[in-house]
Parts: C-alpha cells; structure tokens; sequence
C-alpha cells in the first residue's frame, strides 16, 4: 500500500518565520523611535501601537510589556556594539589605532542605532536600578575599562601626553561622540566613518605628543 506523503510545512513555515521576524524588527524599530522621542516613562504601548498603524492589543501579539521592547533594543544595541568593540579590542593595535577604531565603530554604532543610543543616553541613569536592567551596569564597567584602558597604553608609550588627565578625557571624548545620536541621522550628507574622522582630528591634535 502506497505512504501518504507528509505535507510539505517546512517551505511555509520558513517565509512566515521570516515575516513575523522582519515584523517585529519593524515594530522595535518604531518603539525606539518613541522611546527615543518622547521619553520611556511617557510612552505607552497605545502609543507605540498607533505609531505602528496598529491596535495597542495586537502589539500583545508580540511583546508582552513595553518592558520587554525596551530590554531587546537595548540588548541587541550592546551586543553588537560588544562585538565590534571586542573585535578592536583583540586586534592587538597601537593605543592610538584602538582609540581611533573605538571612536570609528562608535558611529557606526550611531548609523545602525541611532534611537537605541539616544535611550540609552537618556535613560539608563534610572533604568539601572532596575534587576531586569542590570546588564546595563555591566556594560558601562567594561566600556569604561576598555576606553582608559587604551588612554592609559597611549601615555605610557609616550603616544599621549605625559600630563592628560585619562578619566577625564575618557568623559570628554565618550560624550563628544555618543552625544550625537541627538543630531544624526542615518543617510546624511557625511557617513559614520567620515564623521568620525573629523572627530578624531579634533580630539587627537589637542591629547597627542606634539612632533
């Protein structure tokens, strides 16, 4: 007797995955844009909802809180800033390559999630005292450590000025840059890299040995 063949569900299940991925990216997108614009505190998932063109209980389907859309913007914002800043980080450059690969990756950073990075701003002072968003915390030791880290590398070697102050030009420079998440947009008239560039050549002519 002949098998009945099983119907053919993995072909359909793989584009309707993908949909509901690039549906829920959409909607995390739109919710940074909110967050970012108004403010956490002030945004409601009603709001985020009508910026998605959609009812507040549909957004249910896919988040259960807006507690858990800020978290995933914020996780996948970190993550994939560790993994550019961890790839530099390994790469064994010179102190003023590191610094300059930091600020470089920093606005592509920005480019990719300039919403994540303007919450972030803003919001991560109050959201730290947080359990759910302790990984916040966490995050901040390391940037600390791996930014005065390589400004320490830079005097010792004689790369940055003997006298610099590294803590101090670690929050200078770390507020020049991410401060620009409140005036960037992606697809303007200079890219991340050129901008960083011309961040580099200001904040380097006035921290490096003059010849």
């Amino acid at each position: 007797m002949p098998t009945k063949k099983k119907p053919q569900v993995t072909a359909v299940r793989k584009p309707a995955a993908a949909a509901a991925g690039a549906r829920r990216r959409e909607l995390l997108d739109t919710a940074a844009e909110v967050f970012a614009d108004q403010g956490y505190n002030a945004t409601t998932v009603r709001k985020i909802a009508d910026h998605a063109g959609m009812l507040a209980g549909s957004l249910y389907y896919h988040f259960d809180s807006k507690e858990s859309m800020l978290e995933e913007i914020l996780r996948t914002f970190l993550d994939e800033l560790w993994d550019g800043y961890d790839a530099v980080l390994g790469a064994q450059l010179g102190p003023r390559e590191t610094l300059e690969a930091l600020v470089t990756e920093s606005f592509r950073e920005i480019d990719r999630h300039r919403a994540a990075v303007a919450i972030y701003q803003k919001e991560s002072k109050q959201l730290v005292a947080q359990e759910r968003f302790a990984f916040l915390a966490e995050s901040q030791r390391r940037f600390e450590t791996a930014w005065l880290s390589t400004l320490e590398r830079g005097v010792a070697a004689e790369v940055f000025r003997s006298d610099l102050d590294v803590r101090l030009t670690y929050r200078f420079v770390r507020d020049t840059v991410w401060v620009a998440a409140s005036w960037y947009r992606p697809g303007g008239q200079h890219s991340p890299e050129e901008i960083a560039r011309q961040y580099l050549s200001m904040v380097l002519d006035g921290i490096a040995v003059r010849a």
